[in-house]
């Protein structure tokens, strides 16, 4: 079994590590948190877990894991129903983009793209992301995290 991971992104190069890593993770919409007061969106996931998979394991393990926004000045959501209990999403990637494309600067949107069409633009202060393996997703669950609206 792999270790764990827990990788923190500061720039657009580190969100694209943590974006490979999330790559063809499932999120249901009951696990995307965003807690406004907090600067904050959490979003709970069963990721695919790649290390495991690239070194030729015959089954792919999935993993349950959160993915943690902080320093959001706004959340933005396209094509999510949030109600939407029994739908899954199917993650494809996150990118970065600086703000009035300047790279210099710390602010700027990260949007998270899925396959279904949806997307989530977060408005950020400075990028600080964190992707947190939290065990083994065994039954293929969802996380059932709660939180404010």
């Amino acid at each position: 079994m792999s270790p764990q991971l827990k990788l923190i992104a500061l720039d657009a190069d580190d969100l694209a590590v943590i974006s490979t890593h999330v790559q063809d993770a499932r999120v249901q919409p009951a696990d995307i948190i965003w807690r406004q007061s907090e600067k904050r969106l959490v979003v709970g996931m069963s990721r695919l877990d790649w290390e495991q998979t690239l070194d030729g394991d015959a089954e792919p393990r999935r993993l349950v894991a959160a993915l943690r926004f902080d320093r959001v000045l706004a959340c933005k959501s396209r094509n999510i129903d949030l109600a939407a209990s029994d739908e899954i999403l199917d993650l494809i990637g996150i990118e970065f983009h600086a703000q009035d494309g300047r790279e210099e600067e710390p602010g700027g949107s990260a949007l998270l793209l899925f396959a279904q069409g949806g997307a989530i633009r977060l408005d950020v202060e400075c990028l600080e992301c964190e992707l947190t393996d939290l065990g083994s997703d065994e039954l293929g669950a969802g996380l059932g995290i709660e939180g404010e609206g």
